[in-house]
């Protein structure tokens, strides 16, 4: 396990609720290649903190890494509705980028 897991791994423990702490363990999840562990920590996220948008893109990449492509969907769409309600416009268009790649 990372020390940078850990860390983070200790900050949800005590009850954080710094949104970035629970996306940052999910990524770090991604990152140590545990990627099934990583999807659910980014639902963790998503349940937790739904107007949080940068974890719709980063959790629809990964479930299509994971040829999950009816989660990479539910992801990327709700993110898209997020971010047009949030105003991120950026976040929009790379969320729209994203799910025109799952188009037939």
């Amino acid at each position: 396990m990372s020390a940078r897991l850990q860390m983070l791994e200790k900050l949800i423990a005590r009850g954080t609720t710094d949104p970035f702490v629970h996306y940052a363990h999910a990524m770090e999840l991604r990152t140590l290649g545990r990627g099934e562990e990583a999807l659910a920590a980014f639902d963790g996220v998503r349940e937790r903190f739904p107007s949080y948008v940068p974890t719709y893109l980063m959790a629809g990449q990964l479930a299509i890494e994971l040829s999950a492509r009816e989660r990479a969907e539910q992801f990327l769409t709700q993110g898209l509705a997020v971010a047009r309600s949030t105003g991120d416009s950026h976040a929009e268009s790379e969320l729209a980028s994203a799910l025109s790649t799952l188009v037939p």
